[in-house]
């Protein structure tokens, strides 16, 4: 089950690089998982969660902007993995194996990388414009990044 969760936040990671860390700094934050005494305690603290969050409302804007690169673009794409693989830890440090989830994670941001890329794409082309595909995104990562922090 570990593998599953942090290879699924990992996915969550790779649609929007920030929800990932929001709702796993919230979930530590909260106490649904226990960060406490590992290296990765920070994300529990105070202001991670708030930090984490306004930084993934500012990714749901400036995804929306024409200029904004492709997630497959070489910065892009190593802050989803990044993130994947930070998430992925988190919850492997919850479920005893840090390494083992951010290998998880960071495979999970592939995934998610690369399949929101098409998914989005095709989606954009039955709707004839990218923003319902961004919108529906958005829906699945938050909704997504939710349901994996409250089983974990």
């Amino acid at each position: 089950m570990l593998y599953f969760l942090a290879s699924s936040i990992g996915i969550v990671a790779g649609l929007r690089a920030m929800t990932a860390p929001a709702a796993i700094a919230w979930a530590a934050h909260l106490g649904w998982i226990d960060l406490s005494a590992s290296p990765l305690a920070f994300m529990g603290y105070a202001w991670s969660p708030w930090i984490f969050s306004a930084l993934a409302l500012v990714e749901f804007v400036t995804d929306q902007l024409p200029t904004t690169p492709s997630r497959t673009v070489p910065p892009q794409f190593a802050a989803r993995l990044i993130s994947g693989a930070l998430c992925g830890a988190c919850l492997g440090v919850a479920g005893g194996s840090l390494a083992g989830g951010a290998v998880a994670g960071a495979i999970g941001a592939v995934i998610g990388t690369l399949g929101g890329r098409w998914a989005r794409g095709r989606l954009a082309g039955v709707f004839g414009q990218d923003r319902p595909a961004a919108l529906i995104e958005d829906a699945v990562a938050i909704i997504g990044a939710v349901i994996i922090v409250m089983v974990a």
